[in-house]
């Protein structure tokens, strides 16, 4: 779980992962950058409720990316997942994910695109740019999902010790991970979530300054069904 200055919003977040994944043993990573992210006092009190909760200091380089990069490399279990702190993913939906995931899926996305999912809150543009990428791409390029863009992940560490990550910024790394599983002839599969915009705290997320590489791996995608 990447953060930055969350605060006690992360607190909602980390006993909902605990008291809603079932599976043990469970590690819960809380990677930050920096040691006085105001995170860190509140998962460092959490601890002694919570031992699954571990603190990982993130020294590849500061933003999302690298965080979510330090987290996968640390994390030393057969299923990861990728999810925000600041309580917009459903942790209702982590069983159901790590099940699919058991029964050899490389890729589970928590989907606000398929039947059950929604998608609660958030800026308009950003919203229809999602659903449009993520139907598209379903049906265009064949993925097996509807919602390619959201980080709402649990990977495989086959997959992950498979891949070399090529992102570069922002979130782009949920789909270029799934858009590399579906061209690898690896499983990728979905389970409808409901994602709600964050009520504390502010976003991080840059658009237009990600929309580039974000293209990138869709056009990838488009074309995955020739590929494969």
């Amino acid at each position: 779980m990447p953060v930055y200055n969350e605060g006690e919003n992360a607190a909602e977040t980390l006993r909902g992962i605990v008291e809603h994944a079932h599976m043990r043993p469970l590690e819960v990573l809380v990677v930050h950058d920096f040691d006085e992210d105001t995170t860190v006092p509140v998962v460092r009190r959490l601890q002694a409720e919570m031992p699954e909760l571990a603190l990982h200091r993130n020294k590849i380089g500061r933003g999302v990316l690298n965080a979510i990069k330090s987290g996968l490399a640390a994390a030393g279990a057969p299923y990861v997942l990728v999810t925000m702190g600041d309580a917009s993913d459903d942790p209702a939906d982590i069983d159901a994910m790590y099940e699919l995931a058991k029964g050899g899926a490389d890729v589970v996305a928590g989907s606000r695109y398929m039947r059950g999912g929604r998608q609660l809150g958030g800026p308009l543009l950003k919203r229809s740019m999602s659903r449009a990428a993520g139907l598209s791409l379903h049906w265009l390029g064949g993925l097996p999902i509807h919602d390619a863009t959201s980080n709402f992940r649990l990977y495989s560490r086959r997959l992950l010790d498979q891949v070399t990550i090529e992102s570069t910024g922002g979130f782009e790394l949920g789909i270029e991970l799934t858009v590399k599983a579906y061209l690898l002839g690896m499983r990728v599969a979905e389970v409808p979530t409901t994602w709600r915009d964050r009520t504390a705290g502010k976003s991080r997320f840059q658009l237009w300054k990600w929309l580039p590489r974000y293209l990138h791996w869709y056009w990838r995608g488009v074309g995955g069904r020739l590929v494969r």
